[in-house]
């Protein structure tokens, strides 16, 4: 699966531009779905991808802030493979869970490589998680990642394996080897075009190398190849005609790709014109490996096998769901798509004939007011259903022994105030990898949601920037009725580190990180907050907070 790569990210749908062999080979040698959904973004595919289930089943409804995390008691699909004797190994984008219990080692991947936030800083020469330690790679990410797939693939060629590699690219930022950027700059592209294009080049390149170890281990008739997209484009590029691009709920913004592969079992060069979404794959998967048991929790996909065996003609109709989610659920903002309509509420409803027009044109909800009943009704009927648990924010766990420390990032800290002055987000938004800044007010301060599950001594580490002038704050961090304090007394206030954009990013830039060492605090089981107050203010600002590190002792 790849991050932000559209439906028309594809030579073979229609794009002239973009030079994806590898891909349109893929989708002609075996199943090619023409009308596949996943969600607006990256997060909530991903835990409809691993579970069988609507997002908001899960918990997950945004990508940041913890919103991204998926409960820890959904049965996710490396789960269910590991039950059943495969080895599993997941490389690249998480996104539903950063810490114990809702991490990926505890999820069903015996073996994780990647990062679990929304995006990475650095493409080149970066860190990542291996297993819960941080390690430096060499080279491109996403040459890297697939370096790690082809060694798991290699390591377990004795034996039934199931390998996700959810690729990060082409999500920005807009970083690429240059002879891929070069290529289409030269065609005339520039800036995130080139950039995009580049990326998706060189991940076709990258699924080439995982499809000849598959030849190389005489795999290939024994594997089941799946690839999708995790949303709409990122920009706004060709993507055939349709309406909306990532983060919307129109189609541009939710029909990707999916081919799948398996030859022997599924004829080559089918066109499968049949609604299908993300939610599917995991009971289409159980039943083409021959494995029944998927836990306690109703799955809301279906398999799609009679469709790749073509024996759909009693196919029953079917309505596919979606929602916005983000910071705030709400059912003002979702989505319907049957066969041959789409409904699309932003606030009022809006109805599309997707059959007689594709580019959703001619809103017919005026001319069609009891469609736009029926399908509505049916959408709070599962809105009601799949939010029925609610979304209390999942707090951080901390104690579990297979992860004695833990990092409290900036970007999933709440904030109080929680709007106002007197303390920020680095950047608006708080995306992955974001810090508090702009911390101006001895009022405010920065809280996370904590789980204690063991007693113990907690060594306390904070991970900042501050300049010369703003020394001398004291600080307290308080974990419900403990507290301990400290002062900011030596300078560290570095430029961002270099990175190779080729577009300047949205996203924050990469810093290198001072700790400051708190101390221990004792700790008992049980919920509570951490927060981290100042008790004083000697400059313009307290310091610029990354993380907070609690290590079990």
């Amino acid at each position: 699966m790849t991050d932000d790569q559209g439906w028309g990210d594809i030579h073979s749908h229609g794009n002239q531009a973009i030079q994806t062999p590898t891909l349109d080979r893929l989708a002609s040698s075996g199943a090619r779905f023409d009308r596949f959904f996943v969600s607006p973004y990256c997060s909530p595919t991903r835990a409809s991808l691993l579970t069988g289930r609507y997002y908001l089943r899960t918990g997950v409804h945004g990508v940041t802030r913890g919103y991204e995390t998926m409960r820890a008691e959904e049965v996710t699909i490396a789960e269910i493979f590991r039950d059943a004797g495969y080895a599993t190994g997941c490389f690249g984008k998480w996104h539903n869970g950063a810490h114990f219990p809702q991490h990926p080692n505890a999820q069903g991947f015996e073996e994780f490589f990647g990062f679990c936030a929304g995006h990475w800083n650095n493409y080149f020469n970066t860190r990542l998680e291996h297993n819960g330690e941080m390690v430096l790679t060499e080279g491109f990410i996403t040459d890297v990642l697939t370096d790690a797939a082809i060694e798991f693939i290699q390591e377990n060629r004795d034996r039934a394996f199931f390998c996700y590699v959810p690729y990060n690219a082409p999500h920005s930022p807009w970083q690429v080897p240059p002879e891929y950027y070069q290529k289409y700059e030269r065609q005339g592209m520039s800036g995130k075009l080139a950039c995009a294009y580049g990326m998706v080049e060189n991940l076709d390149d990258n699924i080439r190398r995982l499809l000849e170890k598959l030849d190389a281990l005489d795999l290939t008739r024994e594997t089941i190849v799946v690839f999708l997209t995790d949303n709409g484009p990122n920009t706004d590029r060709y993507n055939g005609g349709m309406k909306g691009r990532k983060s919307s709920l129109h189609e541009g913004g939710v029909r990707v790709p999916l081919f799948i592969r398996w030859p022997g079992r599924i004829a080559p060069g089918i066109e499968i014109d049949r609604i299908a979404a993300h939610i599917d794959l995991l009971p289409t998967l159980m039943e083409l490996s021959g494995i029944e048991d998927a836990g306690e929790l109703a799955l809301d996909g279906v398999s799609l096998v009679p469709l790749l065996k073509e024996q759909g003609e009693g196919w029953e109709s079917r309505m596919l769901f979606s929602n916005l989610g983000g910071s705030e659920v709400t059912p003002m903002r979702g989505a319907v798509r049957t066969q041959q309509w789409r409904a699309v509420r932003y606030g009022e409803w809006e109805l599309y004939d997707m059959t007689s027009d594709p580019g959703q044109e001619r809103n017919l909800a005026q001319a069609r007011p009891e469609l736009v009943k029926e399908l509505g009704s049916a959408y709070e009927k599962w809105f009601e259903d799949v939010t029925r648990k609610g979304f209390e924010p999942t707090p951080i766990s901390v104690g579990f022994p297979e992860r004695p420390e833990v990092v409290f990032p900036g970007h999933e800290a709440f904030l109080h105030p929680a709007v106002g002055e007197g303390i920020s987000y680095h950047r608006e938004a708080g995306y992955a990898n974001d810090w508090i800044d702009n911390w101006n007010d001895t009022e405010a301060y920065p809280y996370w949601d904590l789980d204690v599950r063991s007693d113990g001594p907690y060594e306390v580490t904070l991970m900042y920037v501050c300049a010369e002038e703003d020394l001398g704050s004291i600080i307290r961090v308080e974990i419900g009725t403990r507290q301990i304090e400290g002062m900011i007394r030596k300078a560290h206030n570095p430029d961002p580190i270099p990175s190779p954009d080729y577009v300047p990013r949205g996203e924050v830039y990469e810093k290198v990180w001072a700790p400051l060492r708190m101390g221990t605090v004792e700790l008992k089981e049980g919920r509570t907050r951490l927060q981290v107050r100042a008790l004083n203010i000697k400059g313009s600002k307290v310091m610029e907070l990354k993380s907070v590190i609690l290590r079990k002792l």
